[in-house]
């Protein structure tokens, strides 16, 4: 028998998978203060808990036959990933659960923002029947446009089609193939913004996200847009949003998250153009029931020896294969990384070929690192060693992995390959003795790269004074260079240069870099 604690308030239907099982005995304790969590964790085998618990690391140290934890939501922040991980404990989630929900709220949203539903609810509360100051639009014929069609922005697609808008999608794994099976418009993010009457946001909270609804993007807009966010506080610059509306570019906005909360003195929430709810977009019977069930099941599976299907984090591999593959984790998650850069959007197919020693090595967990690499630039922390092959599955990316004896005078040799509409990218990697990481070959041209830091890629015409050029620049940007590699396959013809720098190169900066005569494209990469 296993033992289940179940610490946070649960509905009996939510737990019901945990009732039903043979071997679990459960226990639901609500409400424990820490110390009393400390004192009673060592008995058992899993833990579930909603946000309230603080899983600590004091709490996971002090857990010893702990083997699951289950959070019945989405996000972490209460569990402390790295002490589970380091302890075998596997995490699961349930990053479904509340799809609809989220996706109903976000039309709701939009429809009351654009009807002036709470506006002229209020009105009616202070005594009021004031039918001219509150005239909506109707959604018919408009076009919502969507940034981020993951699971909750498909959703909305899908409903916002059924009141006969048009729609436009914006999604770095989003091709042209999907927005026809849809029946949707498909766009790049600038594309997206300038086109939409209704915007609204659907993308997790990333450095790339972070603030990419600001003043420029709000500049690009319609006069007249309207804005909704009820994914992630913090993709929409606020203070922008503000000043956006004040000066009539922004006829309204619906917002359910925030950048802190609770919001309730952000100046943002005085305009009454602006409607706002308090972080409801999961808060539904169903939704609460939904991930409960999710995470009910997973901790079934995994104490009866199975697999889960949302692991949150990766669970412990067997010494003897960690060992060996152990020194090819930070290549292989680096050459995602990379590529996840050069070819930012539309991957349909990655292609990894493992040559020389690799190919005598368990190579399936490299496979998973690498996914990691290429998916945490758009997923960050939800994408994992353990999940990273089924988000890849889910944004319809094909995974090949092949072996070959073909090194190429390595002794190890690692190549990645992304396979787009727009053209094939590739890079290869390997792990020299006691030198560690190297990237030596980026699509034809070799080379011979640190994989971490700040780089530049540049591909230019093989001309006499390139690197002087590029040089000039950099120390007129007080940037100093810390190394320089230079490929090329003919004289005079296309060559790429990589530059480690020592900082990140501002937007102004690399479009001075993108000036100099003879350069066809500057990328930046970070590492």
């Amino acid at each position: 028998m296993f033992k289940i604690l179940i610490s946070d308030p649960l509905s009996e239907d939510g737990i019901y998978p945990l009732r039903e099982a043979d071997n679990l005995e459960i226990d639901v304790d609500t409400g424990l203060e820490p110390d009393e969590l400390l004192k009673k964790i060592e008995q058992y085998d899993g833990l579930l808990v909603r946000s309230q618990t603080q899983v600590t690391r004091e709490v996971i140290e002090k857990a010893h036959n702990l083997k699951v934890i289950g959070r019945a939501g989405v996000g972490v922040d209460n569990i402390d990933l790295d002490a589970a991980t380091e302890n075998g404990i596997i995490v699961v989630n349930a990053p479904d659960g509340n799809t609809n929900s989220a996706a109903e709220h976000t039309m709701a949203m939009l429809m009351s923002l654009a009807r002036n539903i709470p506006q002229a609810y209020m009105s009616i509360q202070e005594k009021k029947w004031d039918r001219k100051s509150y005239v909506g639009v109707e959604l018919r014929d408009k076009t919502l446009g969507i940034v981020g069609l993951g699971r909750i922005g498909a959703e909305v697609a899908r409903r916002a089609k059924g009141q006969r808008m048009n729609v436009i999608a914006y999604d770095p794994f989003f091709t042209q193939e999907q927005a026809d099976a849809m029946g949707i418009g498909f766009g790049t993010f600038e594309e997206v913004i300038e086109a939409g009457d209704f915007i609204t946001v659907h993308t997790p909270l990333l450095k790339e996200t972070r603030h990419i609804i600001n003043k420029e993007a709000f500049d690009q807009m319609k006069d007249g847009v309207r804005i909704i966010n009820c994914a992630r506080g913090g993709i929409i610059d606020e203070d922008a949003l503000y000043d956006a509306v004040v000066d009539g570019k922004v006829a309204g906005a619906a917002l359910d998250v925030f950048e802190k909360e609770p919001a309730i003195d952000h100046k943002v929430l005085t305009l009454n153009e602006v409607i706002a709810t308090p972080h409801l977009g999961a808060s539904t019977v169903e939704a609460q029931e939904n991930v409960a069930i999710d995470v009910s099941h997973d901790v079934v599976r995994i104490l009866s020896g199975g697999l889960a299907r949302n692991p949150v984090n990766i669970p412990s591999v067997p010494r003897e294969i960690m060992r060996k593959i152990e020194p090819y984790f930070y290549l292989s998650e680096k050459l995602g990384q990379f590529l996840a850069q050069l070819e930012p959007g539309g991957v349909e197919e990655i292609n990894i070929n493992y040559a020389g020693d690799l190919t005598a090595l368990e190579i399936a967990p490299l496979t998973q690192n690498t996914l990691k690499g290429l998916l945490s630039r758009y997923l960050g922390t939800r994408v994992n060693n353990v999940n990273a092959a089924y988000l890849a599955e889910r944004r319809g990316i094909t995974v090949h992995e092949k072996k070959t004896s073909a090194a190429r005078g390595f002794t190890n040799l690692m190549t990645v390959e992304f396979v787009t509409k727009s053209g094939t990218r590739r890079v290869s990697g390997t792990l020299l003795n006691g030198l560690g990481s190297r990237i030596v070959k980026v699509d034809d041209y070799s080379m011979d790269v640190i994989p971490e830091g700040h780089l530049i890629l540049v591909h230019h015409q093989d001309k006499p004074g390139a690197i002087g050029q590029v040089g000039n620049l950099l120390a007129q940007q007080d940037v100093n260079i810390a190394a320089m590699q230079v490929g090329r396959q003919d004289v005079g013809g296309s060559a790429i240069m990589m530059l480690t720098i020592d900082r990140q190169l501002t937007d102004e900066e690399l479009e001075l870099m993108r000036e100099i005569q003879g350069f066809e494209r500057v990328t930046p990469v970070n590492l």
